[in-house]
């Protein structure tokens, strides 16, 4: 018969090989899971990899996204979900230099642009959405001409605001056309995009077709404008307030820091993570209010990112803080179309 020393032994040697069992079975388990998750996902953003390297590569990428979304949420402590949306793929370098088009030009070059119509401006409501007043286009999905799409935005609200009529205008004008095509797909600033609608206008993109890469500019779709504006006006930089007296009146362009992870798979919910003033990215604001679960005041803003990404395409970000440039800088770089 054994021991007493001897029971322990093996009581102790069965108890930690049932734990080490349990544990590699977890975690063939959750390996399992997440090969389908990776799987179910392929199938539906329609991702097919060049080969089984790559296969392998973009895998890791996503099971480590996947981690990272899953301890967020449950965590339950924010007032934002996460979701694994389309970029679920991509590590945050990835994305940040494929999607965040202004980062090749940060540092803005001086604007002529000084005056600010809306100082004086009291009338201003609790809450505005201008999508509610017919004045924001569907959401874009698409990266070449992407640090056009702020201002092509607040024209397309200033035309709706001023003449009753809403149209989609042309990106790819301002890409093939704008000085030799010398910003192109690449990146610039929202000013330049301005510039050009101003000595220009713009038309529609029915007329003048979106497409992948720089092309020829059709001078004579370029001379059949639709929409015109006379300028443009920068917001007091650093001041909310201002911010809110400028999107009271119409949509307004904005540039922010968008190079967080949180940002990437941002889904849902009043946006209120760390984020710098390192602008990187160009949103259009296109209204603000209070949250009805949290009451948490927020900018609406509209991105350009497909409808997967946040609120079909949407973000809710924290209003009224103390930072002076707002939340990720928000506050620091607007402007808005003039007629």
């Amino acid at each position: 018969m054994a021991s007493k020393c001897q029971q322990k032994f093996i009581f102790y040697v069965l108890f930690f090989l049932g734990i080490w069992i349990s544990q590699a079975t977890s975690r063939a388990i959750q390996g399992t899971l997440m090969t389908e998750r990776h799987k179910q996902w392929m199938a539906r953003y329609g991702r097919v990899y060049q080969d089984a390297t790559e296969k392998e590569k973009r895998y890791k990428i996503f099971e480590a996204n996947v981690e990272y979304i899953d301890s967020f949420n449950n965590a339950g402590n924010q007032s934002y979900k996460l979701s694994v949306n389309e970029y679920a793929d991509l590590t945050n370098e990835e994305f940040r230099a494929s999607h965040n088009t202004n980062k090749s030009f940060s540092k803005k070059k001086s604007s002529p642009a000084t005056s600010f119509r809306y100082r004086n401006f009291t009338a201003v409501p609790q809450s505005i959405d201008w999508r509610k007043k017919g004045a924001v286009t569907t959401i874009r999905d698409e990266l070449c001409g992407a640090w056009t799409f702020s201002a092509v935005d607040t024209v397309e609200g200033l035309t709706k605001i001023k003449t009753g009529t809403l149209y989609t205008l042309s990106v790819q004008e301002i890409v093939d056309c704008n000085s030799g095509g010398y910003r192109g797909c690449t990146g610039g600033f929202t000013y330049e995009a301005f510039e050009f609608i101003k000595q220009h206008g713009l038309t529609s993109k029915a007329n003048y077709p979106s497409k992948t890469e720089n092309s020829t500019c059709d001078i004579k779709k370029e001379a059949q404008p639709v929409a015109k504006i006379t300028g443009y006006e920068d917001v007091p930089a650093n001041s909310e307030e201002a911010l809110l007296k400028a999107l009271a009146n119409q949509p307004v362009a904005v540039t922010i820091d968008a190079s967080g992870a949180a940002f990437q798979f941002y889904s849902s919910g009043v946006f209120t993570a760390d984020c710098g003033t390192d602008l990187d990215h160009s949103v259009t604001a296109i209204g603000y209010g209070t949250s009805d679960d949290n009451g948490l005041k927020y900018w609406l803003i509209k991105n350009a990112w497909g409808t997967s990404w946040g609120e079909k395409g949407y973000m809710r970000m924290q209003r009224d803080i103390k930072a002076k440039g707002g939340k990720c800088g928000i506050a620091m770089e607007a402007s808005y179309p003039t007629t």
